[in-house]
């Protein structure tokens, strides 16, 4: 006989998808907000959960997570609008916000790829970005993949790419002082900031 109700497990279920958390953390943290003392913080979850998903989009310009119609940073007049760095998602793009050692744009790739699940480039809006460049006035793309295979491959990937339709256009990548099979997201601001400031050149079109 089950133990758990069937809402219950399905709430377990449903945080054992997040990344980063194991069944027995999910257990710990849905116990957590269902007894007495956490109702209040399960109410104020939901709400907040709930929120979120009916304001937030994607910015149609680096498609990133944002409530207005650009996000703050490609609202900016002030950045420095002729370099943009690609990350693999909004968390890595808070890091070197974080770091303070750029004042350029961003695009978001949402992922890197990874055949073994199914994700190509054109999964994750390589296109979109191709067309950001091509407009002109871009003179820098620098490349912060993370530093695993499916990182690299991006990495290569992009800068190709970008060789290809825009050989004028300089392509960086973080330098590696950030360790190699790190997501960048987990790395501290200041090996982050000191990566961003010696980023190199990168790949050729060959």
């Amino acid at each position: 006989m089950p133990v758990l109700s069937p809402s219950v497990q399905r709430l377990i279920d449903a945080f054992r998808a997040l990344p980063g958390i194991g069944p027995l953390s999910a257990q710990r943290i849905v116990f957590h907000l269902l007894m007495e003392d956490g109702c209040a913080q399960a109410a104020s979850l939901s709400g907040a959960l709930q929120e979120a998903v009916e304001k937030v989009h994607h910015c149609p310009v680096c498609n990133t997570l944002c409530e207005s119609e650009l996000c703050p940073i490609c609202a900016d007049e002030s950045r420095e609008r002729d370099k943009i760095c690609v990350v693999e998602t909004p968390a890595d793009q808070l890091v070197i916000e974080n770091s303070l050692a750029y004042r350029g744009l961003y695009f978001i790739l949402g992922g890197r790829i990874s055949p073994i699940d199914d994700i190509g480039p054109e999964q994750l809006g390589f296109r979109k970005l191709l067309e950001r460049v091509e407009q002109g006035g871009v003179k820098e793309v620098i490349i912060a993949t993370s530093f695993t295979a499916q990182g690299d491959a991006t990495a290569h990937f992009i800068a190709r790419a970008i060789a290809r339709h825009r050989p004028d256009v300089r392509v960086t990548r973080l330098a590696r002082g950030i360790p190699s099979g790190v997501e960048l997201e987990y790395t501290d601001v200041a090996t982050v900031a000191q990566a961003v400031i010696s980023r190199h050149e990168t790949f050729s079109s060959e």
